[in-house]
Formats: structure tokens, C-alpha cells, sequence
């Protein structure tokens, strides 16, 4: 496995049936029987996950990854490894029967005591390391790309490449509704130690059928309930989008990812950390977020989204599962320096982790409220997810030395629903990170620039407190991407343009009028079905995608009739949304 494994990227050209047959290729049946049992309802992370499968590609929810061998491991001692790993862990001998509701969404979750799985090995003959690595690669692109099917375990799928009965990669494809990535890392630690006849011992993390019996408790519902006022606060009032840029002409795509590798980097951050006595991540947390204040050219509040938030529990750090649930972090930054600044984002992301346990069905529902209210679309334009906790040791200390400080590799732009992610890998001996981003923001020139940014200003907060005003004359004058009718509206910039393209779209021809901060549409129409309202719900379902573009306050349609023409006027919301809202955040 290397840290490439450890970021999303785009399925190979040619996907194939789960191990196609090929002359070298065998497939053995490997049956396990596990003491433990049961079924429960489905957890808050496995809800949100088979949410995502249903409705997204594999490549984009399977991971793939090759994993550490332990020296002379065997073709039939991974075997037995790989039995007991499935029977050690609940979570991979899970599955998810189809329930009795529309869709056959399931309801819950079932832990199988015994089953059987399939192991493809696959002989290598004489082929060199570079040619095995690449092998492996090619062959988890591919089966990254084929489903594992809900209903049946395990949630995982393994691929032997051997020369006769040597083992010398083992390539796993995990569903993410069995692990994530800490979990995963989780896995690679146990597969190595069993592969090297270790015995380990009990599994002490809480299991997925007890993590489900927690959250299904008083105090575990009062916490999601809290969950999900915390998250409507956030995008009842804060900025929907963070960049402002005439380039965002669509939803993200074409990505660009820059891994950099830095001992120095590690250096400083760890200086930093010994001076203001903070944790490395939410020092990083604070400079990513001030570069990327610095960049949107706005400093205030700035909504980011972390990946891993949950793992930041103790008591799951271990959790073999998925706890795939955003923190939305809601932090001020417009602070005197960075010093500051990190004290904020400590209080800012503890808040968002306590608070990112969540129902999954009405926080997207919620994402739909808000939007029909304020016009404007949540779009996780800021991302960054710590893995730094999730990568094994001898992953990370069996990468290849860097060739400079910092080292920059350049690496395939995973498809990412985001415009800026910021993935930390490593923090000690070296800090090893990677930017994705959307060259609708920053294009890869601008992406380098961004990461020897984050590294300079990490070196600068080594020595004391930096000025955030300072920051201009140290990385340069932000970037305004805002060419043409640009205004601040209800608390984010708005592109009228965007909003033009936006009302052709979903009403046809109109007029447009902005008065301060309201924005009024004026439409003419024959359709006797066309009033505010109608109008509002075309108009919010052509959002999608459009992050500088907002809805009007209010719609004027302009019908005729036999006696004349008849004026509507209204704002469009719908009653009941705006009820359901203040009852979430008490405010009208």
C-alpha cells in the first residue's frame, strides 16, 4: 500500500467482472465460522454510506488499496490470515438485507456467523518489483470499478498476486459501508500480524451492532437531534459558498492532486505545536483555513468540511466500520494572527465533531430546506480530511526516501464533489500531504503555490505569532477572480451573470432587478400555473452545480388575461419549510 492508495482516483478504462478468469489465475473458496452473531438496526455512518452507494459508481465509494506482505508469507498461510481477519471483525462479515420500504432501502444490519469467500490468485512468473507494483495497481482499478453487493458478505474482496506458493502483494477492495479508512488501516495492522502468526488479542473497539444500540439510546438521539441543529445553524446563517471566481462556470470536475512530502515541514509544525500547545491537526486546520481565506480574498466566517471527524472520539479510534459523517466546521477567520486563529479552530472543530453524528435522511434533507429558503445551494467547496491517524507505520515508513524538501508529486485528480481538499497523510519525520483541487479555483500552477504557502507559513509560525494582515506581503496579493457584476448577498458574493444563466435555465426569458441586497424577478408568462411559488421550486432545482448563482428574494409574474394582465408577487418559499427551519434553529 502507498499513500497513493489512500486518495480516490478515477477508475481504469476497462472495468471487469470481479477476477476474470485468466490461464494463470485460480479462485479458492475460503469458508470462516465466527463465535459472534446478530442484527440491529443500521449505524448513522452505515445509513449514510448505503445512501452514497445507492446513488453513486463504485469507484467513487470502494477503495482500493495493496497491503503490506510480511517477508515468506505464504499463498496458504494469507489464507488462513485472511479467514481470521473476517472473523475477528464483525463489520466485514456484515450485510444489509433490502428492507420493506420504497426502494427497499435497508432497515438493518446482519452479522453472519459463518459464510464462505472467494480469493483469487493470481500467478506472477518472473515479473520484477516494478512490474508486480504495477500489476497490483491495475488490478485493484479494476475491481474498484465492480460493486460489492450489499446483501451478501463480506465487505471486502482479496486478490493474491504469487509466484508459485509465495505471496507477494495482496491487493484488498473494501466496501466503504464495512470500512473507512481508519478502519481500514485498522485491518492492515491485524492482516500483518496474523500473515506473520501473531496472535492478537480481543477486540476491545465498540462493534457496529453496539455503536447502533448507543445512537439509538436517549442520550445517543439527543445527540443526533443536537447534531442536526448545529448543522442548520451553520447553513441557516453562514456563507454557502467561500470562493468567488468568474471560472465557476459548473460543478467541480477536472481536478488536479499534488502530493508533498517535507521533513522540515514535520519541523516547524512540531515547533508550532510546542509553542502555542496545540494538536498538529488543528494547526494545520488553521493555516489551510487561512490560505483559503487568503486566496477567496474574504476574511470572516468560513464553512469547512472534515471527513474524519468521528475518529476523533477515543473510544472509535479503533472502531472497525464506517463512520462516514461530515463535521461542518463554522470558523471566524478574521483574526489579528494565526496564533489566534488556532485557538479558534480548536473550539470550532471540537463543536463540529461533538456535533457530526448525524441523521443522515434528514440532514440531506435539511440541505434541501435551506436552499428552498435562502436561494442558494450548500456547496462543500472546503474540505480537509486528517488521515494522519489512519496511516500504518510501516505503510508510511516503507515510502521511498524524497528526492528535495519539499518533494512534489503530482498524481491523477480523483472526481471530487469539492472544489479544495486538503488530505494529511503524515506528521512526524515527515509532513506528508495532498492538495486536490478544482482548477475552477486553483488551476495546478496555483495549487503548487498554495502548498509551499502552507509550508512557508508553518516555518514562519515556528518563530511566533504571524500576522494574518501580514499575509499579502508574504504569499503574494490574493487572486480576484471576480470579473464583472459581482455582489455581496446574504453573506456570500454572487455572480448576477450566474444568476441570469440560472433564471434562463429554469423560467425561460425575465428580468432581473438587485436592489441592495434583495433580488427581484420579473417574469412574463401565459402559464396559468406559473406564480412565485412554481417559479422558486424551478429555480432552486436548476441550482445544483451553479455555487455563485442564488435564487431571487422575490419573483413578480406578470400573466395575461382576457381582462388584462394580472401581477403576482411573492417571495416563493414554501410555508411549511420556513416552519420546519425555525423550529430547528429559532430563528425566522
Amino acid at each position: 500500500m502507498t499513500l497513493h492508495d489512500l486518495i480516490p482516483r478515477e477508475a481504469a478504462p476497462r472495468a471487469r467482472t470481479p477476477h476474470d478468469a485468466r490461464p494463470a489465475d485460480r479462485r479458492v473458496s475460503v469458508r470462516f465460522a465466527a463465535a459472534s452473531s446478530g442484527t440491529g438496526p443500521l449505524t448513522r455512518g452505515q445509513d449514510n454510506m448505503i445512501r452514497c452507494i445507492r446513488t453513486s459508481p463504485p469507484e467513487q465509494i470502494n477503495k482500493d488499496s495493496v497491503w503490506p506482505v510480511p517477508a515468506g508469507t505464504s499463498v496458504p498461510a494469507a489464507l488462513v490470515a485472511l479467514r481470521l481477519l473476517v472473523e475477528r471483525h464483525e463489520s466485514l462479515r456484515t450485510s444489509f438485507p433490502a428492507g420493506p420500504g420504497p426502494g427497499g432501502f435497508p432497515e438493518r444490519q446482519v452479522v453472519h456467523p459463518s459464510g464462505r469467500f472467494t480469493v483469487t490468485v493470481i500467478e506472477t512468473r518472473d515479473r520484477d518489483d516494478a512490474q508486480l507494483d504495477a500489476m497490483a495497481m491495475e488490478s485493484g482499478r479494476a475491481d474498484v470499478a465492480v460493486a460489492l453487493d450489499l446483501t451478501v458478505a463480506p465487505r471486502i474482496r482479496f486478490t493474491l498476486l504469487a509466484r508459485g506458493e509465495r505471496l507477494l502483494r495482496l491487493i484488498a477492495v473494501v466496501c466503504h459501508a464495512g470500512a473507512d479508512g481508519a478502519a481500514t488501516a485498522v485491518l492492515i495492522q491485524d492482516w500483518h500480524a496474523l500473515a506473520a502468526g501473531k496472535e492478537l488479542p480481543p477486540v476491545t473497539a465498540p462493534t457496529p451492532l453496539r455503536l447502533a444500540a448507543a445512537e439509538q439510546s436517549d442520550h445517543g438521539r439527543r445527540r443526533t437531534a443536537a447534531g442536526l441543529r448545529h448543522w442548520a445553524r451553520v447553513l441557516g446563517t453562514g456563507p454557502q459558498t467561500v470562493f468567488a471566481d468568474t471560472r465557476i462556470t459548473g460543478p467541480p470536475r477536472d481536478h488536479s492532486a499534488l502530493m508533498v512530502r517535507s521533513r522540515a515541514g514535520a519541523d516547524h509544525l512540531a515547533a508550532v505545536c510546542r509553542r502555542v500547545g496545540a494538536s498538529p491537526s488543528v494547526v494545520l486546520l488553521a493555516a489551510y483555513a487561512a490560505l483559503v481565506a487568503h486566496r477567496a480574498g474574504r476574511r470572516g466566517r468560513l464553512v469547512m468540511s472534515a471527513l474524519s471527524a468521528n475518529r476523533h472520539q477515543a473510544e472509535l479510534a479503533d472502531h472497525v466500520g464506517t463512520l462516514a459523517q461530515d463535521a461542518l466546521i463554522l470558523l471566524d477567520t478574521d483574526a489579528a494572527d494565526l496564533d489566534q486563529l488556532i485557538g479558534r479552530a480548536k473550539s470550532a472543530s471540537l463543536k463540529a465533531y461533538w456535533h457530526s453524528i448525524l441523521d443522515a435522511e434528514k440532514v440531506w434533507q435539511l440541505v434541501e430546506d435551506v436552499a428552498h429558503q435562502r436561494g442558494s445551494r450548500f456547496a462543500r467547496q472546503v474540505v480537509v480530511n486528517d488521515l494522519s491517524l489512519t496511516v500504518p507505520a510501516a505503510v508510511a515508513d516503507a515510502q521511498p526516501a524524497a528526492t528535495a524538501d519539499p518533494e512534489l508529486t503530482p498524481l491523477p485528480g480523483p472526481p471530487l464533489p469539492a472544489r479544495l481538499m486538503f488530505a494529511i497523510l503524515r506528521i512526524t519525520g515527515s509532513l506528508d500531504f495532498i492538495l486536490v483541487a478544482c482548477p475552477q479555483v486553483l488551476d495546478p500552477e496555483e495549487a503548487e503555490n498554495f502548498t509551499r504557502a502552507l509550508l512557508a507559513l508553518l516555518a514562519a509560525a515556528a518563530e511566533g505569532p504571524v500576522p494574518l494582515a501580514d499575509l499579502p506581503a508574504v504569499l503574494g496579493a490574493p487572486v480576484d477572480g471576480r470579473d464583472g457584476e459581482w455582489r455581496l448577498i446574504d453573506g456570500s458574493w454572487i455572480d448576477l451573470a450566474a444568476v441570469r444563466d440560472l433564471l434562463h435555465t429554469a423560467l425561460g426569458e425575465h428580468r432581473l432587478a438587485c436592489t441592495g441586497e434583495e433580488l427581484v424577478a420579473e417574469i412574463t408568462t401565459a402559464d396559468p400555473g406559473l406564480d412565485p411559488a412554481a417559479a422558486h421550486r424551478a429555480v432552486v432545482a436548476a441550482l445544483p452545480g451553479r455555487d455563485t448563482a442564488m435564487a431571487p428574494h422575490r419573483y413578480v409574474v406578470r400573466r395575461a388575461t382576457p381582462d388584462g394582465e394580472e401581477v403576482e408577487t411573492g417571495n416563493g418559499r414554501d410555508p411549511e419549510i420556513t416552519a420546519r427551519l425555525t423550529a430547528l434553529t429559532g430563528r425566522t
